[in-house]
């Protein structure tokens, strides 16, 4: 009874529990020593627990990890586990984060098994997070000026880490002093928020969890750590692993601007650049806003920005707002209207001909209305390329949406509002929104007038999407309404005038 209290006790005054997680692979020689220099002071602060994962080792790691466990002088709670196959580092970690998860840690704290990286450290690492300070702390070798080198970092090893952090900082718009180092503790609450698990099980496992937390805007926090090199195996292959963390990093760039779409990066928050563009009016904003006469009334379905809004507002005009075209529920909906506005092309994704024939019909009170639409373009020159390198994919935004089941160039989507009762107006090509891209408007503003060129030359090519303005033609109904008020207007005119009043 007196040691169940005890217990309690001392877990009552913990701030959390801490899964201080080991990989391990042919370790035999060092782990022991891993074990016992993590400070034991840890256990006044947290509910502490270790976990040692050996991925298939052919010494004697498991050995000297349970005789570890066993050993009535070890302060820890002490897990240990041994992969029947070899997941690889990367694999090794998910399976170490999935544990802390599923368990019910707040943090974990992950220490190599060939000593590494000192878990003399851990305490003044662990203490952001416990603090609240972060979702992730990485112990740095490169914080200190000069230290990575006095502890026995190979000269290509430096060069290398220092030209791939550089390279990745760039891309990701981070500023941290290395994506390389594997000291790293996490908290379980943003790991669950992520999909490592798609991860790679190779070593760039590393930079595709941190381009995740980037995305998914979680705080980094980095503190220096002594350099360790000792006679450990370096398992990494430098060549292989620089290519992979170059396209890693490359494509997750690249997914921003919606050109691919990797399931793994898709954890995005609303990026500062994006918050503070929205007050400001986009290219196609600008076709938008040049389309519509002043001082008109503009029904929108799908969600406006606001600089179009306010712009629009500024030139007199009245704006509906309906969240989606379940939003139109009768034709009264649009009467007197001028513009109909559909903001996202999505509306077209599904079922085209029946959304433009609801349109049109919803229309007959409104005769003259225009409709604008921004519609992606299927031949685009990009796609045009990846289909010629064997590659197609959707994004999450932009020409190529997850949810299209119909797809456009410029001839089919002219054809679609023509068959279905609508006069096209105009086509209009978009460039690729540059503004998103580029944080220099300069810079921006030169890649959009090189590509408004390319648009002039050839539109079904280089159009990043289309601004469409149709007309819908009178629906049958309408026109017999016309027939029969002009054939009743006629006849009182006739009566006027066949017998007049005294």
């Amino acid at each position: 009874m007196r040691e169940f209290n005890e217990n309690n006790a001392a877990a009552s005054l913990c701030q959390g529990k801490l899964l201080i997680f080991i990989v391990a692979y042919n370790a035999e020689k060092t782990i022991e020593d891993v074990i016992k220099r993590i400070p034991a002071a840890l256990t006044q602060q947290y509910a502490v627990e270790v976990l040692i994962i050996d991925d298939s080792s052919r010494d004697g790691t498991f050995l000297r990890s349970e005789a570890a466990r066993l050993d009535k002088g070890n302060p820890f709670k002490l897990t240990v586990l041994f992969n029947p196959v070899n997941q690889g580092y990367g694999g090794n970690q998910k399976i170490g984060y999935h544990y802390a998860v599923e368990k019910g840690f707040d943090w974990v704290a992950l220490v190599h098994g060939d000593g590494q990286y000192a878990p003399e450290c851990l305490p003044q690492l662990i203490a952001p997070l416990a603090a609240g300070q972060a979702e992730a702390v990485f112990g740095s070798r490169m914080l200190d000026k000069g230290g990575a080198r006095k502890g026995g970092m190979p000269m290509y090893k430096y060069v290398g880490n220092k030209i791939l952090t550089t390279f990745q900082n760039a891309l990701l718009g981070t500023t941290l002093s290395e994506f390389h180092s594997g000291y790293r503790l996490y908290a379980t609450k943003a790991l669950a928020a992520v999909t490592f698990e798609l991860n790679s099980n190779d070593f760039h496992f590393d930079t595709e969890i941190i381009i995740q937390f980037v995305n998914a805007a979680f705080r980094i926090k980095e503190l220096p750590i002594p350099t360790f090199y000792g006679d450990e195996v370096c398992h990494v292959n430098g060549i292989v692993y620089a290519w992979n963390v170059f396209k890693t990093t490359s494509q997750a760039r690249l997914q921003r601007y919606h050109i691919f779409y990797d399931r793994r990066f898709d954890c995005t928050a609303r990026r500062r650049n994006e918050k503070s563009g929205s007050q400001e009016l986009r290219f196609l904003d600008q076709q938008i806003v040049q389309q519509v006469r002043g001082n008109s009334h503009i029904v929108v379905i799908g969600p406006l920005r606001e600089a179009a809004r306010k712009e629009l507002e500024r030139q007199g005009c009245r704006i509906t707002l309906h969240k989606d075209e379940d939003g139109l529920t009768a034709s009264s909906d649009l009467a007197g209207a001028d513009y109909l506005l559909l903001t996202d092309s999505k509306f077209l994704g599904h079922y085209p001909e029946q959304l433009l024939a609801r349109l049109r019909e919803f229309s007959s009170e409104s005769p003259n209305i225009v409709v604008l639409l921004p519609v992606g373009n299927v031949a685009f020159a990009l796609i045009r390329l990846l289909l010629l390198c064997g590659r197609f994919g959707y994004t999450r935004r932009g020409i190529l949406n997850t949810w299209h089941q119909r797809l456009f160039t410029r001839h089919s989507l002219k054809q679609l509002f023509v068959q279905n009762g609508f006069t096209l107006l105009q086509l209009i090509g978009i460039p690729v929104p540059y503004e998103l891209i580029f944080r220099s408007k300069s810079t921006a503003g030169v890649f959009r007038t090189l590509h408004l060129a390319l648009i002039t030359l050839w539109k079904g090519m280089f159009s990043y999407q289309f601004l469409v303005t149709a007309q819908p033609t009178p629906t049958l109904n309408s026109l017999l309404k016309r027939a029969e008020q002009a054939a009743s207007a006629k006849q009182v005119a006739h009566d006027s005038s066949a017998h007049p009043t005294a």
